[in-house]
C-alpha cells in the first residue's frame, strides 16, 4: 500500500483530521455537503454562505481544503479563491459547482483552485476529491482535465516577453527539473511518486521548493513555466 493510500480518508499526513470548510449560498446544500464530509472523518471547521463571509471565516479557521461554489453573493467564488490562495498558497481549493462551462473551469484554475468537481458528483467522489485535493493532486470531473491542460499549452504559445534586464533563471536540481517535467505532462503527485519511486510527500516538497525558487504561486503558473520551456516535450 502506498503512503497516500495508508492514510485514513479524512486524515492528513500528520494523522490529524483534515480541516475542511464548505462555502455555498444554498443553506440546505451547504449543510448536506458539510454533513457528508464530517461523516467521512473530516474536521468541518466552518461554513459560509457568501463571498466576504467566506474570506473572513477561512482566514480565522485556516482550513486545509476549501470546498467552494463559484456563484456567491457579495463576492464571486473566483475572487474568494484568488484572495485566500494569494494570502496562503498552502490552502487547497476544490470548486464544487453546478456549472460545467469551460470559461468557469479555466477561471477557477487560474485563480488558484486545485480541482473542479460538478455538483452531480456522488458523495464517494466528493470525499475522494477532497482527500486528493488536500494532497495537492489536480482533481477534475471527467472531461475537464484535458480542457485545463490544453489551456496551459495554448497560453504557452504566447509567453510574456522578458524584461531587458531580467535576472538569470534560478538553478533547479536535477530532481526538481524531473518532477517539474512530469507536472507539465499532467501527472498527479501520486503518479509522479510512483514513476520516480519516491514518497508523495517528497514530490510535494520538490514542487514547493521549485515554486519558491521560481517565485511562482501555484500549479497553474508552474505548468505554464514548464511548457514555455519545452519541458513537457522532454
Amino acid at each position: 500500500m502506498s503512503e497516500s493510500e495508508s492514510e485514513t480518508v479524512g486524515g492528513a499526513a500528520d494523522d490529524r483530521p483534515l480541516k475542511v470548510m464548505v462555502v455555498d449560498d444554498h443553506p440546505m446544500w451547504r449543510d448536506a455537503v458539510a454533513r457528508d464530509l464530517a461523516a467521512a472523518g473530516f474536521d468541518m471547521v466552518a461554513t459560509a454562505g457568501d463571498g466576504p463571509q467566506a474570506v473572513r471565516r477561512a482566514q480565522a479557521a485556516a482550513p486545509d481544503v476549501l470546498v467552494l461554489d463559484l456563484n456567491l453573493p457579495g463576492m464571486p467564488g473566483v475572487r474568494v479563491c484568488r484572495e485566500l490562495v494569494g494570502e496562503n498558497p498552502a490552502l487547497r481549493v476544490l470548486v464544487l459547482s453546478a456549472s460545467g462551462e469551460h470559461a468557469d473551469v479555466l477561471e477557477a484554475v487560474k485563480s488558484g483552485a486545485t480541482g473542479y468537481l460538478m455538483k452531480s458528483a456522488s458523495t464517494e467522489e466528493l470525499v475522494d476529491a477532497v482527500r486528493r485535493t488536500a494532497a495537492g493532486d489536480p482533481v477534475f470531473t471527467p472531461g475537464l482535465a484535458g480542457l485545463v491542460l490544453g489551456e496551459y499549452r495554448r497560453l504557452a504559445t504566447d509567453p510574456l516577453p522578458a524584461a531587458p534586464d531580467e535576472p538569470k533563471a534560478p538553478q533547479l536540481t536535477d530532481r526538481e527539473t524531473e518532477v517539474l517535467r512530469l507536472v507539465a505532462k499532467g501527472l498527479s503527485y501520486k503518479q509522479i511518486a510512483e514513476r520516480l519511486v519516491i514518497s508523495h510527500r517528497t514530490v510535494q516538497n520538490h514542487v514547493q521548493n521549485t515554486l519558491g525558487k521560481l517565485q511562482l504561486h501555484n500549479r497553474v503558473e508552474l505548468v505554464r513555466y514548464a511548457i514555455e520551456r519545452g519541458l513537457d516535450e522532454a
